[in-house]
């Protein structure tokens, strides 16, 4: 995903906008002497003990009264006009009186034993009266234990609602309060709005012994069929898999990645009716559904699992949402989340970047829809009569981590790369001709210019989707890419193809293994060199980190895009002008022949590129943050 200026801004509202107090009394294994802090959403799968994911706060929406909360008022968890609910009718307020006034909202929860990862979410949203730029007069703050997580102000006032997450794993074994106390000085109101309350649980305290990944070689079959508008899709899917691990498979996770976008009660991704297994509880902000097995899976068996699947895509130009009458489909299908060495994978949606860690599976997806619709998609599309007025879209890919469509009323031009890739641009409404026919050359030349280096593209055709709307800047998604009309996006998002597309990377955990090494592909395409660009580097902290996780960019998301994107390809020049252009070219296509479908790793890349050189790398690393 390309960042864009509009997206800092969005970045800006999401790093700070509390000051409440919410209390939550909280039980985990293991004492604070000897409990490491796991990873957000981690669940590792060992002998010691068993966790079973959960979501442990209660009426955290508001929707059911006010217990289990205790507020300082009958007034702080309301639906009385003047603010509005993130999802339902009710919510908690805080604040906005207008004069001398403290309101505080807690609640006690207890996280099952043997889990060893905990993550706090919740939506805020900041309106107040106070003029200035400067002065942070009224404030809330959120705690746990005597731990200030965040504190927000007047200053962080915002439009809308924006979600704050919190990894809360260190407090494993204790018992602690999560606070919400909000305070207002003397004079003109500011309202703290807090409603979506959850804390998330995940993660065994024993980590496997089997670091094989699996469940491997996934195969997606999915039939769906939208309304009119192509907003809402209902079918069938299924999915097939191989237990790779020499460990019996009792169970898998689904990721519901979409689910982000709407709220617990009223969930956008719904997975009924599951077959081949038994559907436990939702978790994660609902972007994770538990399929227990029947009998555990042996090494080298396969199976089955089933479900019925509706999608309601809400309003918005977002990488899922729709713009008007047109609708970007990204992240929407559930797809098998990854165990490894760490366990599984159950880490949350990131807004920031990406979460996906996904292994290459195959998918041949049936959409039924309008014929007055086109629907672009992941794969190669063959497209047949429907019944009256509709049209059946059959898109079939091989090899890759995600699907991804679109449908609108599109404008659609196409042509072919001088190597033979179809490429197809896919325009809404509002961008001319002659933007659209200048987006279909770039990306011509740049899938051309991507396979010269990395290695011949091997997904059939591409799709680019043009919105001038969309905040994001661009997304990225096998053979097919949402995209504002930007040369340099546009590049970008087509070199994301071989990094985090053919050579995958764990995205929540290792962004700059497909971020910087795409935005280092976009400058060799543009003919850039990196010169001097080391040169502007100013860390903002000890803890700074080329290669730090997407948990640490969420909580420090102005610098995020600085320094994995910025920072991150200005490490691969300089490794460039360490190595020399030829042995550097040499060991990037070198290195995605030998990871093509698999997944990269820091340590593997680094062992890879010392391997290049008789120089010793060490000291290159540590002064270019490159940790693993």
């Amino acid at each position: 995903m390309r960042p864009t200026p509009r997206r800092t801004v969005r970045q800006a509202l999401a790093a700070g906008a509390l000051a409440v107090a919410a209390t939550a009394a909280v039980t985990l294994p293991g004492t604070p002497a000897t409990a490491a802090p796991a990873t957000a959403g981690r669940a590792a799968a060992g002998a010691a003990a068993t966790c079973t994911p959960a979501q442990v706060v209660s009426n955290g929406g508001f929707e059911n009264g006010t217990s289990p909360w205790s507020q300082s008022s009958t007034s702080v968890i309301t639906s009385r006009t003047g603010e509005s609910a993130h999802g339902g009718t009710s919510f908690a307020w805080l604040d906005g009186v207008g004069s001398t006034h403290t309101d505080t909202l807690t609640q006690s929860v207890t996280i099952p034993t043997g889990c060893g990862s905990a993550t706090l979410t919740f939506w805020l949203h900041v309106d107040t009266a106070e003029t200035t730029s400067s002065t942070a007069y009224d404030k809330l703050t959120a705690k746990i234990g005597s731990t200030t997580l965040a504190t927000y102000s007047n200053l962080d006032k915002n439009t809308g609602y924006v979600q704050k997450s919190f990894d809360v794993s260190a407090f494993a074994g204790q018992t602690v309060s999560v606070a919400f106390t909000g305070t207002e000085d003397s004079s003109l109101q500011t309202s703290f709005v807090v409603d979506d309350v959850a804390l998330d649980t995940s993660g065994d305290t024993a980590p496997p012994a089997d670091s094989t990944r699996t469940p491997a070689a996934p195969s997606y079959t999915v039939s769906l069929s939208s309304d009119t508008a192509g907003t809402v899709w209902t079918g069938h899917e299924s999915a097939t898999f191989t237990n790779a691990s020499a460990t019996a498979l009792s169970e898998v996770y689904l990721r519901l990645w979409d689910n982000y976008h709407g709220t617990c009660s009223a969930p956008p991704i719904t997975v009924t009716h599951v077959t081949g297994g038994t559907a436990g509880a939702l978790s994660v902000s609902c972007t994770a559904l538990q399929i227990s097995l029947p009998t555990p899976l042996a090494q080298g068996q396969t199976a089955t699992i089933g479900f019925d699947l509706g999608i309601t895509v809400p309003s918005g130009a977002d990488r899922f949402g729709h713009d008007g009458a047109f609708s970007f489909i990204g992240n929407a299908l559930p797809v098998l989340a990854v165990k490894d060495g760490a366990g599984w994978h159950l880490d949350p949606y990131t807004n920031n970047g990406e979460s996906f860690y996904s292994l290459a599976a195959d998918f041949k997806v049936t959409l039924d829809h309008p014929t007055t619709l086109l629907v672009p998609a992941t794969g190669t599309s063959v497209d047949t009569p429907g019944s009256s007025g509709r049209t059946v879209t059959t898109a079939t890919a091989t090899r890759v981590r995600d699907f991804a469509w679109a449908a609108g009323p599109f404008t659609k031009i196409s042509g072919t790369s001088s190597s033979g890739v179809p490429v197809n641009v896919y325009s809404v409404s509002g961008i001319s001709s002659s933007s659209a026919q200048s987006m279909l050359t770039t990306a011509e030349s740049a899938v051309d210019a991507h396979a010269a280096r990395f290695g011949a593209y091997p997904y059939g055709e591409l799709d680019a989707v043009l919105d001038n709307n969309f905040w994001f800047g661009g997304m990225e998604y096998p053979g097919f890419v949402l995209d504002l009309v930007s040369t340099t996006a546009l590049t970008h998002e087509t070199a994301h193809q071989w990094w985090y597309g053919i050579v995958g990377d764990d995205e929540y955990n290792n962004p700059w293994l497909d971020e910087s090494f795409t935005d280092y592909a976009t400058d060799l395409a543009q003919g850039k060199t990196g010169t001097n660009c080391w040169n502007s580097v100013s860390w903002a902290s000890s803890a700074e980190k080329i290669t730090n996780s997407m948990a640490y960019w969420d909580a420090h998301s102005s610098r995020y895009s600085t320094v994995v994107y910025g920072y991150g390809k200005c490490a691969l020049h300089d490794l460039r002008r360490v190595l020399g252009d030829t042995a550097m070219a040499k060991l990037l296509k070198d290195y995605a022949t030998s990871h093509w479908y698999g997944v990269s790793t820091t340590a593997e890349f680094k062992a890879a590129a010392q391997a290049a050189t008789t120089t010793d790398l060490t000291s290159f690393w540590s002064t270019h943050r490159i940790d693993g």
